[in-house]
């Protein structure tokens, strides 16, 4: 793929994998595809779920509130979670058979207890942003590829932010799965990204 080309990987945890806290359907057939995949790139990003352990995406953290419920806090929209990828615990960590060596940046986001981030660019109140927007320009990238978990979370927002920051993107869509808490979620969000500019590809287009 083109120097000006990234290809990031959403949150690829042993959380979100079969036997994990938040476990994502289907999640261990990614892990083989961004192996594949990773052939292709010379720049590769990971991102990483990275919460305290008091984190305010955790039913947990909330008396009397249990997983799936939704609240408004501080104005923003808040499903709650089990408790996830917490810092420096084993869930946190890249799944076990993901190759890592050829991963040039990682990215945390989800820090601050106060307020989650699906978005691999912003929290989900677009207070704060990470360092990858800065990282990829620094790179001359143009071109970013995302692939990851979850189609409907984290994907989607990463997606959604890349295009409004310039970037042209492209969700690798057999290379996601979502929670699909609502049925219809997933295609919902799919349709939501290729309005707002994101190119639909698969696997095959790269390979």
């Amino acid at each position: 793929m083109k120097e000006d080309s990234a290809l990031i990987l959403i949150d690829l945890q042993r959380d979100f994998c079969r036997g994990g806290s938040l476990e994502v359907p289907d999640a261990e057939v990614l892990i083989p595809l961004a192996n594949q995949l990773q052939e292709s790139f010379d720049n590769i990003v990971a991102t990483k779920d990275w919460h305290p352990v008091d984190h305010v995406s955790f039913a947990s953290s909330h008396l009397g509130k249990k997983i799936n419920d939704i609240l408004v806090i501080n104005g923003v929209q808040q499903v709650l979670w089990p408790v996830h990828c917490v810092q420096n615990t084993p869930g946190a960590e890249f799944h076990r058979n993901l190759s890592t060596d050829k991963i040039n940046k990682i990215v945390f986001k989800g820090t601050d207890k106060d307020i989650d981030s699906y978005s691999a660019f912003f929290d989900n109140a677009r207070l704060r942003e990470t360092d990858l927007k800065n990282y990829l320009q620094e790179k001359n990238i143009r071109k970013v590829f995302i692939m990851g978990l979850a189609t409907d979370y984290c994907v989607k927002y990463s997606c959604l932010d890349a295009v409004a920051l310039g970037f042209e993107t492209y969700l690798i869509e057999d290379a996601c799965r979502g929670v699909e808490l609502i049925e219809g979620n997933i295609a919902r969000a799919i349709d939501e990204m290729k309005e707002k500019g994101v190119h639909i590809i698969r696997v095959k287009d790269i390979m």
